[in-house]
């Protein structure tokens, strides 16, 4: 590997763990960069090593999470359990159903999530969990399933529905969401790294290199994030809605073309 390839690959670590630590989306960053500076390596193993990468700095982003923010472990437990069983589903059906038939669905969701959290204001900036009782358990496994099964066979815009999902259906504030949904993503990356390992889908040296670049990213991003609280990650979360959209709109119609 050239030695300008490996700092730009971990200049591109850096800041998906950063980007990814306050808010989600670090995908959007290192997997391009990933296939850019790459592009003759298999995808799935561009894939595995993007995944195993991205797992430690969200490890290293929910522990801060966590030290700092109480966590409702009755939503997130289940959630993480739901992430992390269908996540595997979610990668076996990638092998079998061509994802170009995502992006559509995926697009029209985002323009209502981004539209939602334009018009009301109030949205994720008090913390006030709803009680479900008895089905906040099975809601938490359908959210954690639901998005484990999604990440796992597609991806653009998993931690998006994750910090939606926690705030609508469980009454979260951005911030506290933010904090569930690391856990929830973590646990998604960790099957994934699981399945593309078995599989010899991942360049492990360089995996694990781009690894300290994104705990470093991770560590700032949820610094930033901690400390300036909801108002910034509602402006990072309506940024990065924009981002995906455009993204997803530019591949169907670069597709099509």
């Amino acid at each position: 590997m050239e030695w300008w390839s490996l700092v730009l690959i971990l200049l591109a670590a850096f800041t998906a763990g950063l980007i990814d630590a306050a808010v989600g989306g670090g995908g959007l960053v290192q997997v391009p960069a990933l296939f850019g500076i790459f592009p003759r390596e298999i995808p799935a193993t561009l894939l595995g090593t993007n995944k195993l990468s991205s797992s430690f700095g969200t490890l290293l982003a929910a522990s801060r999470y966590a030290r700092k923010v109480n966590i409702d472990w009755r939503v997130t437990l289940p959630a993480v359990i739901g992430s992390f069983v269908l996540a595997f589903v979610g990668a076996w059906l990638a092998r079998r159903l061509p994802k170009e038939v995502m992006r559509p669905l995926v697009v029209t969701l985002l323009l209502l999530v981004a539209a939602y959290t334009l018009r009301n204001k109030q949205f994720g900036r008090d913390h006030q969990p709803h009680d479900h009782g008895r089905w906040t358990v099975w809601l938490a496994l359908l959210t954690g399933g639901s998005i484990g099964l999604y990440d796992g066979f597609f991806g653009p815009g998993t931690g998006t529905f994750l910090l939606f999902a926690f705030i609508r259906v469980f009454g979260f504030d951005f911030l506290h969401a933010s904090a569930s949904t690391k856990l929830v993503n973590l646990a998604s990356n960790v099957a994934s790294v699981i399945l593309f390992g078995l599989t010899g889908n991942i360049l492990w040296q360089l995996g694990l290199a781009m690894a300290t670049a994104n705990i470093a990213g991770a560590w700032l991003g949820s610094h930033i994030a901690i400390r300036y609280g909801n108002q910034l990650i509602r402006k990072l979360f309506i940024a990065l809605v924009s981002v995906l959209i455009t993204k997803l709109l530019w591949d169907t119609l670069h597709t099509l073309t």
